[in-house]
């Protein structure tokens, strides 16, 4: 068995009252993760809005985890739109010693695959570090054909350190494995973290884990510790939550839970919309209802 990778927080970006990133929330928050056991942290992906920061709000962000880079690892997502753009991401991390980098695939134009893997080649030539893939096809309308030479030879390249896999279809994470067995595989959807783990995921990133890290360090310890069906149950009260943030917004809901449990988070970032009053009620019964703590 693989060296296990443990429970990362996919960090969100608490805002102030004007709108701008709150770095001392931010401390206080990942300060909280830390305690409750978090292995690690994914700062400026999805769940920090990372394509609605300037730049120098995603690297402040950067700066602010930097902090915890002896008590924790520390993964900075880099991807975005221009190679030129996620190399100065990418070399910002590395001076502040982020133990990993992450990226996205370039979004939008409908690039070739040989263009995607240059982004990515060109990326770690730039930092001299390995990347992880950000797979998150839901979003960056990007499917990995691993019958694709171009994606074949990407992901056993010494550019391709392992997967972030964003995608319910977790047999193509079994294929990732397949295909390179050194790949570090981290399961990115909450609601699937036992199925990855079951399937030989090493570790899990996850929006909610914000907000209800115990949740789910109890069913990753319980899972290692051969408790599958207390592992399952406890699963499927965390998707009964996770079914309830994506019905209402699930930023948002991220967000105004943690405002409750005294992390002042903020509102998300428009075109994103708070959450109305019913949606906050529907919110507090379901946490009531399923949240192991």
């Amino acid at each position: 068995m693989k060296e296990m990778l443990g429970i990362y927080v996919a960090s969100a970006t608490p805002f102030d009252a004007a709108g701008k990133l709150d770095e001392k929330v931010l401390e206080q928050l990942i300060t909280r993760n830390l305690n409750e056991k978090a292995d690690g942290f994914f700062l400026g992906g999805s769940s920090a809005e990372c394509f609605m920061l300037s730049h120098k709000e995603r690297v402040s962000a950067f700066e602010v985890a930097s902090q915890f880079k002896d008590k924790a690892d520390l993964i900075a997502h880099v991807g975005c739109l221009s190679t030129w753009e996620a190399i100065e991401y990418a070399k910002e991390a590395k001076e502040m010693g982020f133990h990993h980098i992450a990226a996205t695939p370039p979004l939008y134009y409908g690039f070739t695959s040989e263009e995607v893997c240059n982004y990515y080649y060109d990326i770690s030539s730039a930092v001299n570090m390995p990347l992880i893939v950000y797979n998150f096809p839901g979003n960056t309308k990007r499917e990995f054909d691993l019958g694709d030479p171009d994606y074949q030879k990407l992901f056993t390249s010494s550019a391709i350190e392992g997967v972030k896999h964003t995608n319910q279809v977790v047999y193509q994470m079994e294929r990732f494995m397949e295909l390179n067995p050194e790949l570090k595989i981290w399961n990115g959807f909450d609601e699937t973290m036992v199925a990855g783990l079951a399937l030989g995921a090493q570790g899990s990133i996850g929006s909610t884990f914000n907000c209800m890290l115990p949740h789910y360090r109890k069913i990753y310890d319980a899972f290692l510790a051969g408790q599958i069906d207390d592992a399952r149950q406890m699963q499927h009260k965390a998707n009964n939550i996770m079914a309830a943030f994506c019905k209402v917004g699930l930023i948002a809901a991220v967000k105004y839970v943690l405002c409750t449990q005294g992390i002042a988070a903020g509102e998300p970032r428009k075109p994103f919309l708070p959450l109305t009053e019913s949606a906050k009620e529907y919110i507090d019964k379901v946490l009531a209802d399923n949240l192991i703590q």
